[in-house]
């Protein structure tokens, strides 16, 4: 006799209304969650996996309706329930009791003005636990449950005062705290560093064992879903594409977009390959490259040296954010800062692109001593010749400009060229990232995240800048835009000489696009080489540790430099440029 599963959903049809008429957003989606399991639900923006989450819990948005199918729970206490058309005063019992949300964005999924203590107690107060004294105790119980350290403190803390890990643990607590028998885990670690993903992942892999709850997982990353679910269910423009057990699927995909999200996903594929010959770009730095002493690259565009910028804080002791870095940046390529959050890279970007002058140290590009800028004309050449593409494009576009406006404005403001040659510039650099001339006219709102970002890109360029500084601009993006970007930047490189710095806590995209990379810890360089050396043989412990937080190990394309030259890559053709 077959078990029930916790979660059957059949045949679902979503539809929402729009001032341009109805759009169907699911169409015929259909899947199981096992208890003690996990489910992924993978695909890029707009495929439909939120509009299934939010259904699913009984929050889609208030112009969407379910058109057919059926959704239904196994509850431990009343039995087999069907959620679609339930009351809302159902819908209060079920939540948080059978059924649980794990955001996506720690940063704005909790109350800033509520206590941890506080936040992570409401589900319990809702479903009406009188008791302060037992209610208290619970929350200290799931704080420690989630390992935070100290659950007294971080009780009486606000979420300001935590880490975007730490965030994600309070959000975790209080999906647990009524003992779900589903968790809906949607993007719950999209926006954390690749170590603090894993411990996050963990610790969701520890408590479903423990509890025996079931999991829905939604991400945009197979590699991800490769290591964390027992089946994956791939979604694009509304269906289900492959749906199955998670080995079967992404060891043997019989669709073609699960073929190009695999080939896509940065911790799986090849790195980008580009034209200019590898010895042009390689840089060995010996044995001292770990103290910011690595051997000087010839036609170096940037050089760093001995870099320091420190923060006053008010009645303590300044703050370190950046220590003693060097690195240099052959012309023509692309240097790579990793590192978590905190780790100074950002910083040290905006020292290179002008933006802060450093406590100490040196900072150089081209034949400008960056550090020695004052304002007027010599710091607005400097910035007509570095750029600076922010990580997100949406809010770094001027949402009341249209987007030939946000492309004219550099233009204006360097007084280049009349009005019509502007207007040509503007058609020219739109086609120069695989804009439509069409997307002109519209506003930021109006496009996707990944035209966004192009855009942003189109905006730096369009100045005709020797180096781009990218701070994390493709970590908001799903894997096959990201891809798309990725590709472009190499392109670019490729056809204009462009120079890059590039920003990133993830190790994996770096490896595709990078020449040489800085490891950055709490402000210090702890590794720096060429991206060969970097990758294939580590010498610092947290730099093997970023490599080792991964995900998609048991997928991993075969090193390109271990595999036989005489058989065919099947990656080669999709991630070429």
């Amino acid at each position: 006799m077959s078990v029930q599963p916790l979660l059957s959903i059949r045949d679902l049809a979503v539809q929402y209304r729009t001032r341009r008429g109805p759009v169907d957003a699911v169409r015929g989606v259909s899947f199981d969650v096992e208890a003690g399991s996990v489910t992924a639900l993978v695909g890029e923006s707009g495929s439909g996996k939120t509009t299934v989450a939010q259904t699913v819990i009984g929050l889609l948005a208030s112009n969407g309706a379910v058109t057919a199918g059926s959704i239904r729970l196994a509850e431990r206490t009343d039995g087999l329930t069907d959620l679609v058309g339930l009351s809302e005063r159902r819908w209060r019992h079920l939540r948080g009791r059978c059924i649980a949300l794990i955001p996506q964005d720690p940063g704005n999924s909790l109350n800033p003005v509520a206590t941890i203590g506080w936040s992570v107690g409401e589900a319990l107060r809702i479903h009406g636990w009188k008791d302060a004294a037992k209610i208290r105790a619970r929350v200290l119980d799931l704080l420690e449950r989630v390992g935070l350290d100290d659950p007294e403190a971080r009780a009486r803390q606000y979420p300001h005062e935590l880490s975007g890990g730490m965030r994600q643990r309070v959000l975790i607590a209080a999906a647990l705290a009524l003992e779900p028998e589903l968790i809906i885990a949607d993007e719950p670690t999209s926006a954390l560093d690749v170590t603090v993903q894993r411990t996050v992942l963990d610790l969701l892999d520890e408590l479903r064992a423990e509890t025996g709850t079931g999991i829905l997982f939604i991400t945009h990353d197979l590699a991800v879903a490769a290591d964390r679910s027992d089946r994956i269910v791939v979604m694009r423009g509304g269906t289900v594409q492959e749906a199955g057990e998670t080995a079967a699927v992404l060891t043997a995909p019989a669709s073609p977009y699960t073929r190009t999200l695999l080939a896509d996903a940065p911790s799986l594929a090849r790195v980008v390959e580009r034209t200019a010959p590898v010895a042009a770009r390689a840089v060995d730095t010996g044995a001292d490259a770990a103290d910011g002493a690595g051997a000087a690259e010839p036609r170096a565009l940037v050089e760093v040296a001995h870099l320091t910028q420190e923060f006053r804080r008010p009645g303590r002791a300044p703050f370190l954010a950046v220590d003693d870095v060097s690195f240099s940046v052959a012309r023509g390529t692309t240097h790579a800062l990793v590192g978590e959050s905190g780790s100074g890279k950002t910083t040290t970007g905006r020292a290179v692109a002008g933006f802060r002058a450093p406590t100490t140290g040196l900072v150089r590009v081209g034949d400008t001593d960056v550090t020695a800028l004052g304002s007027g004309r010599a710091r607005r050449a400097f910035h007509r010749s570095t750029q600076l593409v922010y990580q997100n494009p949406y809010a770094s576009l001027d949402p009341r400009q249209s987007i030939a406006d946000i492309l004219t404005e550099p233009l204006r403001n360097f007084d280049i060229g009349t009005r019509a040659e502007r207007a040509d510039r503007v058609a020219h650099h739109l086609e120069l990232v695989s804009l439509a001339p069409e997307i002109a006219a519209r506003h930021p709102r109006e496009l996707s995240g990944g035209q966004r970002q192009r855009v942003a890109i189109a905006r730096a360029l369009i100045v005709e800048p020797e180096l781009v500084v990218l701070d994390e601009a493709v970590s908001a993006l799903d894997v096959t835009v990201q891809a798309q970007i990725l590709r472009l930047l190499a392109r670019l490189q490729e056809e204009l000489g462009l120079t890059y710095v590039f920003i990133s806590h993830d190790l994996a995209v770096v490896r595709q696009i990078s020449d040489t990379v800085s490891v950055l810890q709490r402000g210090r360089q702890v590794e720096y080489g060429s991206a060969q050396s970097v990758f294939d043989d580590p010498q610092h412990p947290y730099t093997k540790e970023l490599l080792a937080a991964i995900p998609g190990a048991s997928l991993r394309a075969p090193d390109p430099h271990e595999a036989d030259p005489h058989k065919a890559d099947p990656y080669k053709e999709e991630v070429s440029v």
